[in-house]
């Protein structure tokens, strides 16, 4: 199977292709969606098919990227890629210890002078958008245990040219904080929620507070955000049996549920065997729901989604392991600490708070940007690759 893919990808796409890459191309082979009467999905040799679809983006990134002249070369990568969306993380702090997210035994928290302050979050905030972002999305730890979060909500809201701000929560304090969030400028919400079950939900966060979290939801809906998106880590062996439950939440609803391939990061034991692959994810879905429907996205978007017919919200996966999205990619990251990072999975980091603290004017901070957005690699490296290599815990980095 290695030989007729090394050669299939040879042919097609004029490179030979690593182990890892070989590797990932086999396990999306193996779960190939089908429909209700047992009949691929997909036409001709399923090998073929899952190379080719896991090579694709790599093979000319820049092609369905946008034009936009608004965007400063600043956040233009050297393949192309226009870098419009940022997310920002406030905090390490979290009231949930995911396991996926937070090692068992904890992390060590930044000391809080070493954190970003408010004024700080905004002048930096302000320089992305000025130079084109248009969104930015709020991410801890967990954002809403941040005690200025109002406030910084308010005055990002205001930002001249930006167009979306976004959030993402575990729910467990937002449902109180909401209304007040809204009024700020909040306009699109994600809910992080990996089980219905309560129990699971104990023994996955380490923590109570499912009810907390389905009343977030339900909040989220009574104050019109639309579509609420419900992000879901898949994991073998603990949550992979409840897939079509979350989707039953959309049919009468407009919740997005979102699920996500397990990922790994320092510390949270990732393992391939936990790993459910998209495909088969799919394959789960439509043997239930078999009006599934793919729809168009737009270049930059991270998930695939569908829709069900009767459904009044959608379904979507995160395929970033076996299907990753690299060439897209218009994501960049401003940790709590000030550290900036380009990509998720890649190790390199630069700190924009020790020039900013050190008297460094904006155009000073605009060239570090820009030379940091420069290296940014055509695509991470596979998920076997990102397993071995040194990287910070989920909490760290921000959600």
């Amino acid at each position: 199977m290695r030989r007729h893919l090394t050669k299939l990808i040879r042919s097609s796409f004029g490179f030979k292709p690593s182990k890892s890459l070989l590797v990932n191309c086999e396990m999306g082979a193996y779960c190939a969606s089908r429909n209700t009467n047992g009949q691929s999905l997909f036409f001709g040799n399923m090998n073929e098919y899952t190379a080719r679809t896991y090579v694709r983006s790599c093979s000319s990134l820049s092609e369905d990227q946008p034009k936009d002249n608004s965007v400063s070369d600043m956040l233009v990568d050297s393949f192309g890629r226009l870098h419009t969306y940022l997310r920002i993380s406030l905090t390490e702090r979290c009231n949930l210890r995911c396991q996926y997210c937070m090692p068992e035994d904890g992390v060590e928290l930044t000391p809080r002078p070493q954190l970003l302050t408010k004024a700080e979050i905004l002048r930096v905030a302000n320089l992305f958008v000025s130079g084109g972002v248009n969104k930015i999305r709020l991410t801890g730890g967990e954002p809403t245990v941040r005690k200025d979060i109002e406030d910084i909500c308010l005055e990002l809201s205001n930002l001249k040219g930006l167009r979306t701000l976004s959030m993402t929560t575990n729910g467990i304090a937002l449902a109180r904080k909401l209304p007040k969030l809204k009024e700020c400028g909040l306009t699109s919400l994600n809910i992080s929620l990996d089980t219905l079950i309560p129990a699971k939900f104990e023994l996955m966060t380490r923590r109570r507070g499912h009810e907390k979290v389905m009343d977030s939801i339900n909040a989220a809906i009574d104050l019109g955000f639309n579509p609420v998106k419900v992000n879901c880590v898949i994991m073998r062996g603990f949550n992979d049996d409840e897939i079509c439950d979350f989707v039953e939440l959309t049919r009468e609803k407009p919740i997005n549920i979102r699920f996500i391939e397990f990922m790994p990061f320092d510390g949270n034991v990732w393992n391939v065997k936990k790993l459910v692959p998209y495909m088969e994810m799919m394959d789960t879905v439509v043997k239930r729901f078999p009006s599934l429907k793919r729809v168009q996205d737009h270049s930059t978007e991270t998930a695939k989604n569908f829709t069900i017919d009767g459904h009044q919200g959608r379904v979507s996966f995160i395929t970033s392991m076996t299907e990753h999205f690299c060439a897209g990619c218009n994501r960049l990251r401003l940790l709590a600490d000030g550290n900036f990072k380009v990509c998720l999975f890649g190790p390199s980091e630069v700190s924009l708070r020790d020039p900013l603290r050190h008297g460094a004017d904006d155009q000073e901070l605009r060239e570090i940007i820009g030379a940091a957005v420069k290296k940014k690699k055509a695509s991470h490296a596979g998920m076997f690759d990102i397993a071995k290599t040194a990287n910070r815990p989920m909490i760290h980095i921000g959600g």
